[in-house]
């Protein structure tokens, strides 16, 4: 293993087991076409998936992004979210699309969670193209909203956010 090499494995409720390396520096070297707008930690500390998602994996991620998350152990709560909305589907949905693999077996955050720390995967480049499907939901905000109107469409820029696309901005 190269000494810039770390490997990290990971036992938590949906994985045993599961390792892998970090192959890049952690928020550096991304794929030319992915350009997120905030970074894991930012997301988790505006409020993200009403504070469900990354309750009991926390030890495979750096302390600094909990510091400030709003998470809730208990289960989904909308009002811990950026927006005070749901915009989330069930993870059961996801998988009858057939948009979680094994590798990230709670979907898309994880993924760019797992990205951001230095991982790199075969299925990097499909993840990067979902997440570029998303500007739709920015094309349509631009249509819909007055500039800086975070009350117009809060479940797309909620929906957004879960992707790293700051809304605010718009």
């Amino acid at each position: 293993m190269d000494r810039e090499q770390k490997l990290i494995i990971v036992n938590d409720r949906m994985q045993k087991n599961y390792q892998y390396l970090l192959t890049e520096p952690m928020g550096e070297n991304f794929h030319p076409d992915f350009k997120p707008e905030l970074t894991p930690k930012e997301m988790l500390k505006m409020g993200i998936f009403g504070g469900k998602y990354m309750t009991d994996c926390r030890e495979e991620f750096p302390e600094e992004w909990f510091a400030e998350a709003r998470l809730s152990p208990e289960g989904r709560n909308a009002e811990l979210n950026y927006f005070k909305i749901n915009a989330s589907k069930p993870l059961s949905y996801w998988k009858e699309k057939g948009w979680i693999y094994p590798e990230d077996p709670r979907g898309w955050f994880q993924w760019y969670c797992r990205y951001y720390l230095g991982r790199r995967s075969p299925h990097d480049e499909w993840q990067i193209r979902r997440w570029r499907q998303m500007v739709r939901h920015i094309a349509q905000i631009r249509k819909n909203c007055p500039p800086g109107d975070l009350g117009c469409r809060r479940r797309q820029r909620q929906a957004l956010l879960h992707w790293a696309y700051d809304s605010r901005k718009i």
